[in-house]
C-alpha cells in the first residue's frame, strides 16, 4: 500500500483540520437528528403532510446513506480536502435553500442537496484525519470525531426545538449555514491528500446502488396514501431491487468494488453488521417520529419538545465511553452487546405506554432504555467488527459497516413512517386526514378521537418494532456464539486479481 501523497507546501495546522472536521461532522450530525422536530411547523407554513412532508427528513437520510460510499471512493481520487470541501458547500446550499424556499417539495429538493453534502463531509472527515495524524494521536482524533457525532445527535433536536420556539423554522437551517460557511474558511488551511493511487471507480455499481435505493424508498413513503397496488409504487418497488440485485453482481465481478460482498460470508462479522442495524430500527424512528406525536397529541411546543427528546440522545454521549471501557476490562462483547439490543427492545415496548397528554416522568423510562442501548452498541460494534478481518480488508470492512447503518438509517424513517400512517388510514379511512393527523395536525375534527386512533397506531407500530429488534437480538446473539468455523471471506483482491489474470 502506498502512503498517502500530502501536499505540505500549504500551510496546515493539524488543530485547525481537526477543529474544521469536527465542525462538519457536529452541524450534519445535527441536521440529521435535529430536523424532525420543524417537522409539524413546517407541515402547517407550507401547507403539507403525509410523504411530501415525511421527505424532509427521509430525503436527507437517503442521499447521505446512498453518497456516503460514493464520495468516499472520490476522495481517494480527486483528493480528500477538495471533496470535503465540495461537500460542505453542497451542504450550506442546501441548508440556504432550505430555509427560503416556500414549497415542499423544493424543500424535499434541497434537503436532498445537504444529505448529498453531508455524505462527502462524512466520507472525507475521516480520510482528512487519518492523513493528517498518525499513532495515538490518530486515535485520539478518531474518538473526538465519534464524540462529536454523538454530541450532534444529542443536541440536534434539542437546540432546533429551541430555535423554531423562539425564532421559527427556517432560523434553524440558517444556522447550519453558519455552521457551513465558518468551516468552509477553515478548509483554507487543510492540507490535500490522495491515495497515492488513482483507482478504478465503480460507476457502475454507484449508480445502481443510489438508483435502487431511492426506488425502494420511494415506494415505501408513497404507497399509504397512493396505494400499495398503485403501478408508480409497484414499479418504483420492483426496480428498486431488481437494481439492488444488479448491485451485488456488479459487485461480484468488477474488479475493485465500491463494496466487497464476500464480508457476508464471516458470520461474526455479519453479526455486528446485524447489531447496529438493529439499533437503527429502534433508536431512528423513535428519535424521528416522537416529536411530531408529542407536538401534536400533546400540544407541546417545538422547544419543549427537544427538552424531552435529550432523555433519548443525552445516553449516546456517555454510554459508547462505559462499552469501550468494559470490554478493555475484559466483560464479553457478545453479552454487551445482547444487552444493548435488548435495552432497545423493551425501551420500544415500554414506549407503549404513550397517550395523550403523558409527561416527561413517564417517557423517562423508555427513553432512556432505548438511548442507552444505542450508545453502548456505538461503543462497541466498530471496533469488534474491525478485529474480526485481516488488516488489509479494515477499510472495505468499515465501508460495508457504514453503508449497512447508513443505509438501514434511511429506510427506517421511510418504512416507520409509513407502518404510521398506514395503521392511522386503517383506523380513520380517509387518507388526507391520515396524512394530516400522522403529521401532527389534529384540528381536522374531533380533537380527542384523532388523538385516540393515532395513539393506538403508535402502539401497535411500536409493538411491531420491538417485536423486530427481539428476533435480530436472539439472532445476533446465536451468531456470536463460541465454537464453530467463522469463514470469513477470501482476503481482498485474491479473486480480483486472479480473475484479472485470467482476462489477460
Amino acid at each position: 500500500m502506498q502512503t498517502p501523497v500530502v501536499n505540505r507546501s500549504q500551510r496546515t495546522s493539524s488543530g485547525v483540520t481537526l477543529a474544521v472536521v469536527l465542525l462538519g461532522v457536529l452541524v450534519v450530525a445535527m441536521s440529521i437528528a435535529g430536523t424532525a422536530i420543524a417537522v409539524p411547523e413546517i407541515g402547517a407554513e407550507l401547507d403539507a403532510s403525509g410523504a411530501p412532508l415525511q421527505w424532509v427528513v427521509a430525503a436527507y437520510n437517503l442521499t447521505f446513506a446512498a453518497f456516503t460510499l460514493v464520495f468516499g471512493s472520490l476522495g481517494d481520487l480527486f483528493g480528500r480536502r477538495r471533496t470535503f470541501v465540495t461537500g460542505v458547500v453542497l451542504f450550506t446550499a442546501g441548508s440556504l435553500a432550505s430555509a427560503v424556499v416556500t414549497d415542499i417539495w423544493l424543500l424535499d429538493a434541497a434537503r436532498a442537496l445537504a444529505g448529498i453534502g453531508g455524505a462527502a463531509v462524512m466520507a472525507c472527515g475521516g480520510a482528512i484525519l487519518a492523513s493528517t495524524f498518525d499513532g495515538p494521536a490518530r486515535m485520539r482524533a478518531f474518538a473526538a470525531m465519534g464524540t462529536m457525532a454523538g454530541v450532534g445527535i444529542a443536541i440536534g433536536p434539542f437546540l432546533s426545538g429551541w430555535l423554531v420556539a423562539l425564532l421559527g423554522w427556517r432560523v434553524s437551517f440558517l444556522v447550519y449555514v453558519a455552521a457551513g460557511v465558518a468551516a468552509l474558511i477553515g478548509t483554507l488551511f487543510v492540507a490535500e491528500s490522495t491515495s497515492g493511487e488513482r483507482p478504478r471507480i465503480d460507476w457502475a455499481g454507484m449508480v445502481a446502488f443510489v438508483a435502487g435505493l431511492s426506488l425502494v424508498m420511494f415506494a415505501i413513503m408513497e404507497g399509504p396514501e397512493a396505494g400499495w397496488g398503485a403501478p408508480a409504487v409497484l414499479a418504483a418497488l420492483g426496480g428498486g431491487a431488481v437494481l439492488l440485485v444488479v448491485f451485488a453482481i456488479i459487485e461480484s465481478r468488477v474488479a475493485q468494488p465500491v463494496l466487497d460482498l464476500s464480508l457476508v460470508r464471516n458470520r461474526r462479522f455479519m453479526a455486528w453488521c446485524l447489531g447496529t442495524l438493529t439499533t437503527s430500527v429502534g433508536f431512528l424512528g423513535v428519535l424521528v417520529f416522537l416529536p411530531t406525536y408529542l407536538q401534536g397529541v400533546n400540544g407541546a411546543s417545538a422547544g419543549t419538545a427537544g427538552l424531552v427528546m435529550l432523555m433519548l440522545t443525552a445516553p449516546v454521549l456517555i454510554a459508547p465511553l462505559i462499552g469501550g471501557r468494559l470490554v478493555n476490562k475484559g466483560v464479553s462483547p457478545r453479552l454487551l452487546i445482547t444487552l444493548a439490543l435488548l435495552l432497545v427492545t423493551a425501551g420500544n415496548a415500554w414506549l407503549t405506554v404513550l397517550h395523550p397528554g403523558i409527561g416527561a416522568a413517564a417517557l423517562l423510562g423508555p427513553l432512556l432504555a432505548i438511548g442507552l442501548g444505542m450508545g453502548l452498541s456505538f461503543g462497541i460494534t466498530d471496533g469488534q467488527a474491525m478485529d474480526i478481518v485481516e488488516p488489509g480488508r479494515v477499510g472495505m470492512a468499515a465501508g460495508f459497516l457504514n453503508t449497512v447503518r447508513g443505509g438501514a438509517e434511511a429506510l427506517v424513517i421511510a418504512i416507520f413512517g409509513s407502518v404510521l400512517l398506514t395503521l392511522t388510514l386503517a383506523r380513520l379511512g380517509s387518507g388526507g386526514l391520515a396524512a394530516q393527523v400522522a403529521a401532527g395536525d389534529l384540528s381536522g375534527g374531533d380533537r380527542e378521537f384523532l388523538a385516540a386512533q393515532f395513539t393506538d397506531a403508535w402502539q401497535a407500530t411500536q409493538w411491531g418494532v420491538a417485536a423486530l429488534c427481539l428476533a435480530a437480538t436472539i439472532i445476533v446473539w446465536s451468531l456470536l456464539a463460541p465454537g464453530g468455523a467463522r469463514r470469513p471471506g477470501p482476503r481482498l483482491g485474491e479473486a480480483r486479481e486472479e480473475r484479472a489474470g485470467s482476462e489477460a
